[in-house]
Formats: C-alpha cells, sequence, structure tokens
C-alpha cells in the first residue's frame, strides 16, 4: 500500500488529468481518513462554514462542485441543508460519496472544461480542494458562475501555491470588472494542518 503522503504528493504533481484519476482511484478507499484523521484536512469545514454565514434563502439548491468521496457534503448535511447534488470526475471517488446518501444527484464532470449543467440552476456553488495544484485551474470559476442562479452564492478554495502560481486573482478581479459577481469574502485560511498549508477562501454573489 503506497503511503498516504506519496499519494497526495503524486495527486498535487500530477501532469494529466488521467494520471490524476488514477492515483484518486487509489486513494479513494483510504481518502477520508487520510486526509481527515491523519492530515488535518480543515478546509472543509472552514468553507462550508463561511458559505452558511453568507446563505439567507431557505432550503438552497447546493451543487458540491469536485465533491470527491463527499467531505464537504457531510459537513453540509450535517447543518441541515438537504437539497445537495455533487460533482466530481473520478468515478471511485464519487461512488464513495453515494454510499454515504447524502446527495440527490451525482455528476459525472470534468471541471475543466464546460459542465452538462444548465445556466442558474443553483443556488449555491461551493467548491473545496478543487482548485489546487494540478486540479482546475481559475478559468473554472466561469462555469461556476454560468450554472449559478442570479443573486446565489459561490464559494471555493484555492491552496496557497495555486493562488500564486496560477494568478486567480485576475480572474476573480475580471469577474468583478465584467460585473459577473461581486465578492461578500476573501481571506487566507488554513488548509491541512499537517503540512501546515493555507489557503484562501473565497464567497462571491452571482449578479443579475
Amino acid at each position: 500500500m503506497v503511503q498516504r503522503k506519496e499519494i497526495h504528493d503524486r495527486v498535487l504533481a500530477a501532469t494529466s488529468t488521467d494520471e490524476l484519476m488514477a492515483f484518486y482511484g487509489e486513494w479513494a478507499e483510504l481518502y477520508d481518513h487520510d486526509l481527515i484523521d491523519e492530515l488535518g484536512y480543515v478546509a472543509p469545514v472552514m468553507a462550508a462554514t463561511v458559505l452558511q454565514q453568507h446563505l439567507t434563502m431557505a432550503e438552497p439548491a447546493i451543487l458540491d462542485a469536485g465533491c470527491g468521496t463527499g467531505l464537504v457534503g457531510e459537513v453540509l448535511h450535517r447543518e441541515g441543508f438537504t437539497r445537495l447534488d455533487g460533482l466530481d470526475y473520478s468515478t471511485e471517488m464519487l461512488a464513495r460519496a453515494e454510499q454515504k446518501k447524502i446527495y440527490g444527484t451525482l455528476l459525472h464532470e470534468d471541471m475543466t472544461g464546460p459542465l452538462d449543467i444548465a445556466d442558474d440552476r443553483y443556488d449555491a456553488v461551493i467548491s473545496v480542494g478543487t482548485f489546487t495544484c494540478g486540479h482546475v485551474g481559475p478559468t473554472g470559476l466561469y462555469e461556476l458562475v454560468r450554472i449559478t442562479k442570479p443573486s446565489g452564492l459561490i464559494c471555493f478554495t484555492v491552496r496557497e501555491q495555486a493562488w500564486q502560481e496560477d494568478d486567480y486573482h485576475r480572474v476573480l478581479t475580471n469577474l468583478q470588472t465584467q460585473k459577473r459577481w461581486q465578492q461578500r469574502e476573501l481571506r487566507p485560511a488554513p488548509y491541512i494542518q499537517d503540512e501546515g498549508s493555507t489557503c484562501m477562501i473565497g464567497c462571491f454573489q452571482v449578479l443579475d
């Protein structure tokens, strides 16, 4: 069995989608234990808390974009959010998420390209651990804006290394300049405690 730290490092260093999916397929069974119990992955709780603080509507329809095994969905479900859909590109991760019975629909989609989801579909979208090294780049945010209803919320994390290397600030600013969304919150936060990594957590409201 490949050690959890080695798999995690390989995931971050992946150079193709096929390579990345192979690593996630290998890791799916122990993913929750390794990340939460062993590595101290706190981003799901941090981001879910931020989204909850800004949500004002009753029973919002929420998409967990890049849901993996459902770590974020579990947090939201415990807080009473039951209209949850999940989206991921790893079939093994989606299978683990399905076992938790917290999602209404699970979608097999690649966030590096166009999503097969209607415009203005969701009241809120949350994406944790997806905008990171070797995964989905900042242009993926445009699709999240498209599928979110006007006045809806998009909450996401960006690993600090990816934030610096992939120029996320430019894309966030472009979306504001184009009046596609407005910032509700953007701040640094802990990401994975064992490695001392941090992320940026953003919460933006989609404009009409």
